[in-house]
């Protein structure tokens, strides 16, 4: 039976995640970034734990710390290592490609050029839920400054871009049969064209460090297929960035591939749940529960 591991993106957080499991490692992330990360992962307050530079590092943080536990247990490596938006990190360390310390960084400073990318209050973001894939793409490209940002799960397509355009894509949306639109409490618009001058700083950043050829495949964001050379991972985290996470697709693939078992290594369960819309058939667990 083959296996992948995923890895969760922003959203999962929660004050108090990783207690015990993480502290080590919070402990190495507080040295490398100069300020309490651990302090405010386990202590809060929530707001803090929010903000984007924060929140990336600490989502990472606590699921490479869960994947330490999964490989000090001698639980087997997966066949495939995959994570949503930020969770493509995680996933590089699993695989091998980036150090922890290299990805703690690299994430806090990809969390705040993207805070700057677009002034707050300007960009917005909304989960469109029952409606056609074509449709949405349709009717973002009618309505201009609004693109799909993330392709979750089977009639779950999240879009970004500015405030007003992503509320009037919402309103053409519905008219044209989408059981709901969601706005989502998010400080920018990620994963569009307006993020790019985020990924040309984070491009600055990621020739710095050292990216080597992935020992566990990677399927990235930008493709929803494998990467292992290290130019090539480079390279798509930096697109990665502008350009939509086809995370249905990434598990097709590994689905298509004969990956029958899925578990999420890090906070929370919201890539589950996803997962279990997109292939009923698979089975998914998270790494508390693989003893």
């Amino acid at each position: 039976m083959k296996t992948a591991f995923i890895f969760p993106g922003q959203g999962s957080q929660s004050v108090g995640m990783g207690k015990a499991l993480a502290e080590p490692y919070l402990d190495q992330a507080n040295a490398i970034l100069g300020f309490d990360l651990k302090k405010i992962v386990l202590e809060g307050p929530e707001e803090e734990l929010k903000k984007t530079e924060i929140q990336q590092p600490a989502i990472l943080t606590v699921s490479v710390a869960a994947f330490e536990l999964l490989k000090g247990r001698n639980t087997p490596l997966p066949s495939a290592v995959a994570g949503h938006s930020l969770g493509e990190y995680s996933a590089l360390v699993a695989a091998g490609a980036i150090s922890f310390q290299a990805a703690v960084k690299i994430v806090n400073l990809r969390g705040k050029f993207m805070q700057e990318a677009v002034p707050f209050g300007q960009g917005a973001m909304s989960a469109v839920l029952g409606a056609d894939n074509a449709v949405i793409e349709q009717i973002c490209r009618e309505v201009g400054g609004v693109w799909p940002a993330n392709f979750n799960s089977p009639g779950q397509v999240v879009i970004s871009g500015k405030k007003e355009s992503v509320a009037a894509a919402g309103e053409k949306l519905k008219t044209a049969g989408a059981k709901k639109i969601v706005p989502l409490p998010v400080s920018a618009p990620f994963h569009c064209p307006l993020m790019q001058p985020a990924a040309d700083k984070l491009k600055v950043e990621l020739d710095k460090i050292e990216i080597k050829d992935a020992q566990i495949p990677v399927v990235a964001n930008v493709t929803a297929d494998y990467v292992t050379k290290g130019s090539e991972i480079k390279d798509l985290l930096v697109k990665q960035v502008t350009a939509p996470v086809r995370w249905e697709d990434s598990v097709k693939k590994l689905a298509h591939d004969g990956v029958s078992s899925f578990v999420e290594v890090g906070p929370g369960k919201v890539l589950s749940g996803l997962i279990k819309k997109i292939d009923p058939k698979v089975e998914v667990k998270t790494y508390d529960n693989i003893k």
